[in-house]
């Protein structure tokens, strides 16, 4: 049996090279990051340089930085997504993460790793990419703990999943309501969001159950009690959403996610983390202060209600307590936590989210700079806390990798030779002719003080010892052999290789279906071969190249409205009429799969742009 232990990742977003540098120092052993194109998310891009000087500081470290080239991609954009992929490989990224199959069928010397787009949600499904050469399989967040268990018993492929940030309530890869309201599309990087806008639910007669909410917007992702029953059922890396967050939110929710997930690791012997380095911080993280919409565990447990904020997409914050009297000018709030000028504030009323900022607090007697809306008895929350914030974004981050001194004085030369704790080493020797010490004891104190330091360098020294104190060396040569160890030690971590598992594609597994629909998404010859090669018979064009998209489906969910408004078809219901979303001109017919219990939004906006005119 293998005493080989598993490792355990901590993969973290990063906008730009500003917030890569500052995932590393708060703990990610991984960086997802986006390159100039091909990414699903055209807010966060960055040039190969940039991403050269990410590779660079990450793998100081042994973190490893994964590009998200996970759009997919029309004929004439084949040969340029190529050529990229081929400048990241020469980079030195560690891996692509990929939606369309192009990139298998284009022979890369890389790790794939399967976006969620590619909506990995069946043992069926993980087992092809892993039988078809794709190293990480990325799970879809709708899936329960019980499913991932039985996704990891069909496959032996690294499993990765989401613990904390926003959900898309369509599964990933199978969702085009974006594209059926405008020319955007989530498939190619530019979802517009329209699952957090308001909308109506109308029954087929014209009767409106519940007007102007926000039926589809879901609460953000939560897992962060979950990450030993994860480890156990064999997830190996935990991501972090977010690659359009600030600074701020990645200083604050990755270094929470690094102490929980090290606290999982302490009571379990036969896992490790991924990289190498420990982090120092100035702050207690509490994910709380950065941007949530109420955190919550979606379908973790199984399909269940309350899933949804009908009320708002925003995030409303922590709660604080609720207005006891207001005037004209000011409230008194009811509640323990103490606020500052500068806090964001949000009140919950039956119209909606009242929002201002505090500008003055004395005692319990609140000041915002606008009253407009604010009654007695609205809770109050706190969406944006000024002194944490302000601590957060001036405290200092470091991340430095312990290594360990021994010194050697002799009469005709200096030796010091550091180990830090991945096991690597470097020996300088300095020839030079030493007297004996006077005192033997102060030359060892002088030896350990000088050796241990570590300066602005990525190490820590924490254990020095001195052999030969019998030698006097000065202080300011100690130091000389100290800095050249320490950036001999640093430029060998630069050029330390991580190690990479890149798989081929034999051809042989056979795809789990035989027919691809539109929401399967080729839309190109080379992932038409691929599907082929694996024994898809026949392939309908992807749906967003489609110039409408009217009676198609257009999103395909775990989440269901009829469950969380209590009117489940199989626990029985007095609203069996046919039910429909209505958004200004868009309207989408609901359809209830309750076999599987899944909800599916189909495109009727052209019909009742129709019948509007008529």
């Amino acid at each position: 049996m293998s005493d080989k232990k598993r490792n355990i990742e901590l993969l973290c977003p990063a906008r730009d090279y500003r917030a890569a540098v500052a995932a590393v120092d708060c703990g990610a052993d991984a960086l997802y990051i986006g390159a100039n194109q091909f990414g699903a998310r055209r807010g966060a891009t960055n040039s190969t340089d940039d991403i050269a000087r990410v590779v660079a500081y990450a793998h100081l470290f042994g973190v490893r930085v994964y590009v998200t080239l996970n759009t997919i991609l029309y004929e004439s954009e084949l040969a340029d997504a190529e050529r990229l992929a081929r400048e990241l490989i020469d980079i030195g990224v560690d891996a692509l993460i990929v939606q369309d199959m192009a990139y298998r069928e284009m022979n890369l010397p890389v790790e794939l790793h399967a976006s969620t787009q590619t909506c990995n949600m069946t043992p069926e499904g993980a087992k092809f990419f892993e039988d078809s050469g794709f190293t990480r399989v990325i799970l879809e967040r709708a899936l329960s703990l019980d499913e991932i268990k039985d996704i990891r018993r069909a496959t032996t492929v690294d499993l990765e999943c989401f613990i904390h940030g926003a959900i898309c309530v369509g599964h990933s890869g199978r969702c085009y309501l974006s594209r059926s309201q405008s020319s955007r599309s989530g498939n190619r990087g530019e979802c517009s969001q329209p699952c957090r806008l308001t909308y109506d639910l109308v029954t087929e007669r014209g009767e409106k159950i519940i007007k102007g909410k926000h039926l589809l917007s879901v609460k953000d992702f939560d897992l962060s009690e979950r990450i030993g029953e994860l480890i156990d059922a064999g997830v190996m890396s935990f991501k972090i959403e977010g690659r359009l967050k600030d600074d701020n939110y990645i200083k604050n929710v990755v270094s929470y996610y690094r102490q929980k997930i090290d606290e999982a690791l302490a009571s379990r012997p036969d896992c490790k983390r991924m990289s190498v380095g420990r982090s120092e911080i100035e702050f207690t993280p509490d994910p709380k202060k950065s941007f949530t919409r109420d955190g919550g565990e979606y379908m973790y447990s199984g399909k269940r209600p309350g899933v949804a904020s009908f009320h708002t997409p925003k995030a409303v914050g922590e709660y604080v307590g609720c207005v006891a009297t207001a005037d004209r000018r000011s409230f008194k709030l009811a509640g323990r936590v103490a606020l500052n000028a500068g806090d964001g504030l949000c009140f919950l009323s039956s119209e909606g989210i009242i929002g201002t900022n505090i500008n003055r607090v004395e005692d319990n007697i609140i000041e915002p700079n606008r009253m407009d809306g604010i009654k007695p008895g609205m809770e109050v929350y706190r969406n944006y806390d000024h002194q944490f914030s302000q601590m957060v974004e001036r405290s200092r981050t470091r991340r430095a990798i312990d290594a360990e001194c021994v010194v050697r004085l002799s009469a005709e030369a200096i030796e010091a030779e550091y180990r830090d704790e991945a096991g690597e080493s470097v020996v300088v020797r300095r020839s030079v002719v030493l007297e004996a010490s006077k005192s033997a004891e102060k030359m060892r104190s002088v030896a350990e003080e000088q050796m241990a330091k570590s300066g602005d360098s990525i190490f820590r020294v924490t254990s020095v010892r001195v052999e030969g104190a019998e030698w006097f060396a000065t202080a300011k040569l100690l130091a000389e052999v100290r800095r050249e160890a320490l950036s001999l030690m640093a430029s060998k971590r630069a050029e330390l290789q991580v190690e990479h598992d890149i798989r081929q594609d034999s051809g042989e597994a056979r795809y789990p279906e035989v027919r691809l629909s539109p929401q399967h998404n080729v839309v190109n010859s080379l992932s038409r071969s691929f599907y082929k090669r694996h024994g898809v018979e026949h392939i309908v064009e992807g749906l967003d190249s489609w110039r409408s998209t009217h009676g198609e489906r257009v999103m395909e969910s775990s989440y269901c409205i009829r469950r969380e408004i209590g009117e489940c078809l199989k626990q029985g219901t007095k609203l069996r009429d046919r039910l429909y979303l209505e958004h200004g001109r868009h309207r989408y017919r609901l359809d209830f799969d309750c076999a599987r219990c899944r909800m599916n939004l189909i495109d009727c906006s052209e019909a009742m742009e129709r019948t509007t005119k008529n």
